[in-house]
């Protein structure tokens, strides 16, 4: 019996010839990674256990991305002992305010996630860099500390299954949308620690940027990762970034998978899931008359070129309803220069839009961008729990960011060729 490409980057960090489902096993890390909420409770951890230095400099990334720019004396003290430990450390990779971005969308552009890797994060989104051929999942703070410490974590091999989309995507439907499509089949526990591995015709033209956004919602479904496989666009994507060399692996025709699902996405529409859970998915044409107070477009899900590309394209010489507060906020620096040299900046400042820095801040309701008791939102987001923007008595709906820009023009949830003619 063959295994899964997860199943093989697994063994391998695990110095083994093969592992099964079910296993617990030790294995090595390529990359161990917290952010301003999360590594303040691992640098307690790493402390008390008693660990004196990390077990690699060049391994270990922090970056302040969630409450950041500090909105408040708190958020300011988390980073402050960030930035102590990062010195103290000599670590290679601790991006500071200005020079970084959201960590799931820094790490990749940087080049420090590469196929066949195995990355550790303590944040839930880590498995956004399954994109790239990777095996990534969130850890817990502590278990961050042990792999900050040792250079190894201990894991429990979870089933495959395995994700077909077959087709041609119609205009406007995207990544975003196979990833909420796929949830709302499922559910949130259809792929609990589970490995979705996604595959098929239609994966085979999805963009990068894409493919990121669907490994980034795996753990909406509740699965331990998300994982493409390698091929000319994901090694087109790495050229002169890459900064190292790196090991492609691929499932075995005879791997064993817990579950098979095909899908036929030729007459998809733009999806949307309604309030207060990412499976809570309609179509388009099923939203109805939803009016909206809020749109934000960015984030670790859809924060790239491509997703702020597509919102340009739409608000090119329109204006955001006067009803509505517009908020974009790109994934990284590189992101937000692309809009500058692209003229995406010009256009959303000119429809009404404010720009941010690249913050997490929106999607978890942290700041620039909170909801108050009441309000409604359309986000590009990742998630819509109850509170999860701001007030319990909010609503968040979660889109893709052509629904988004378009729904931002005429104050409620719009298809975008409504818009754009």
């Amino acid at each position: 019996m063959g295994h899964t490409i997860t199943e093989k980057i697994l063994a391998y960090h695990a110095g083994r010839e093969e592992v099964r489902p079910g296993e617990l096993v030790n294995v090595k890390v390529d990359l161990a990674m917290a952010n301003d909420i999360t590594a303040p409770l691992a640098i307690e951890a790493f402390r008390s256990m008693g660990a004196e230095r990390v077990f690699d400099p060049a391994k270990v990334v922090m970056v302040p991305d969630h409450f950041t720019p500090a909105r408040d004396m708190a958020a300011a003290r988390n980073c402050a002992l960030m930035r102590e430990f990062a010195r103290e450390q000599r670590l290679e990779n601790y991006y500071e305010i200005g020079r970084a971005g959201i960590e799931h969308v820094l790490l990749p552009e940087e080049g420090l996630v590469l196929p066949g890797e195995l990355v550790v994060g303590a944040d839930s989104h880590t498995c956004t860099y399954g994109a790239l051929g990777a095996f990534s999942t969130g850890v817990g703070s502590s278990d961050l500390a042990m792999a900050m410490a040792l250079g190894e974590i201990w894991l429990r091999i979870p089933e495959s299954m395995l994700f077909t989309y077959e087709g041609e995507l119609p205009p406007w439907v995207g990544g975003k949308d196979l990833i909420l499509h796929t949830i709302g089949r499922i559910g949130v526990d259809g792929a609990l620690y589970r490995a979705m591995e996604f595959r098929g015709p239609v994966v085979e033209e999805l963009s990068m940027d894409s493919r990121f956004a669907m490994a980034n919602m795996a753990v909406e479904a509740g699965a331990k990762n998300g994982i493409f496989h390698v091929d000319a666009k994901t090694r087109s994507w790495l050229e002169g970034r890459a900064r190292r060399h790196y090991r492609e692996f691929t499932s075995d025709a005879d791997a064993s998978y817990v579950e098979k699902i095909t899908m036929e996405v030729s007459g998809m529409e733009p999806q949307v899931a309604f309030p207060h859970l990412p499976s809570n998915v309609k179509p388009l044409s099923g939203v109805g008359e939803v009016e909206i107070d809020q749109v934000v477009i960015g984030s670790c899900t859809n924060g790239r070129p491509e997703d702020m590309e597509i919102a340009a394209r739409i608000l090119e010489g329109r204006r955001v309803h006067p009803r509505v507060r517009a908020i974009v906020f790109p994934g990284s620096r590189a992101v937000l220069l692309e809009m500058v040299r692209r003229g995406w900046m010009e256009t959303f400042l000119e429809a009404g839009a404010a720009v941010s820095t690249p913050t997490c801040g929106p999607c978890l309701g942290g700041h620039m961008g909170v909801l108050a008791e009441g309000e409604r939102a359309l986000s590009t987001t990742n998630r819509n729990f109850v509170g999860r923007m701001g007030h319990t008595e909010s609503e968040v709906y979660l889109c893709g960011p052509a629904v988004a820009a378009a729904s931002a023009v005429t104050g409620r949830i719009t298809h975008p060729e409504e818009v754009m003619g």
